[in-house]
Parts: C-alpha cells; structure tokens; sequence
C-alpha cells in the first residue's frame, strides 16, 4: 500500500490539481484520477524512470498524458505534475524542479 500526497509549492499551489482542473478531455481525466487510485494500491501499471528520481506515468488516451511523480520514502508516492506527450521535456524538467524543491524544503 502507499500514500499519495500532491506536491505544493511555497505559496501553496498544487501544480497536478492545476493541471488536472484545466484537462478538457473527460475520459482522460477519469482515466488520470483511476490510475492515481490504482497507486494506493501498489498498481502503478505502464510507468518508467526519467532521471533524478523523476518518475512517469504513461496514460495511453488522447495525446499521451503522463503524470510526474516521485518516491518519497518506501511507502508515499508525491504527485508532482502532469502533461502530455507534446510537453514532455518541459514537463520533466519542471518536474524535476518540483522534487528537487520539495527535498530542500523536506530536509
């Protein structure tokens, strides 16, 4: 079982739920939420590393949306942010940023 808990930043915005809001593509966003619920399970489905500890879940709907996230500690799993195929390398960069922010301030 893990724990997932989204990403804040300093002034307190959640960059996921943001991104999740401004999805227009119902199915896919149905299918996002499902496959975060699936994580609390241990069921992490199609996933692969980035780099830097940077994780991504594959979503095959629409254009290819992933979700971002990272390990923090053996059981939470930190939801950092989400895009799609077309915004990949900017999506993993921010993504990466995101992580490192939340180690410096967790530490």
């Amino acid at each position: 079982m893990f724990t997932v808990r989204h990403y804040l930043t300093e002034d307190e915005r959640d960059p996921f739920q943001e991104w999740l809001k401004k999805l227009r593509d119902p199915i896919a966003k149905g299918q996002v939420v499902k496959r975060v619920g699936r994580i609390e399970a241990g069921n992490f489905g199609d996933h692969k590393p980035c780099r830097e500890g940077v994780w991504e879940l594959r979503i095959d709907q629409g254009p290819g949306y992933r979700v971002y996230y990272a390990m923090a500690g053996a059981v939470v799993v930190l939801l950092l942010c989400g895009g799609d195929k077309g915004t990949q390398d900017a999506d993993i960069e921010r993504a990466i940023g995101y992580w490192k922010d939340w180690q410096r301030r967790s530490a």
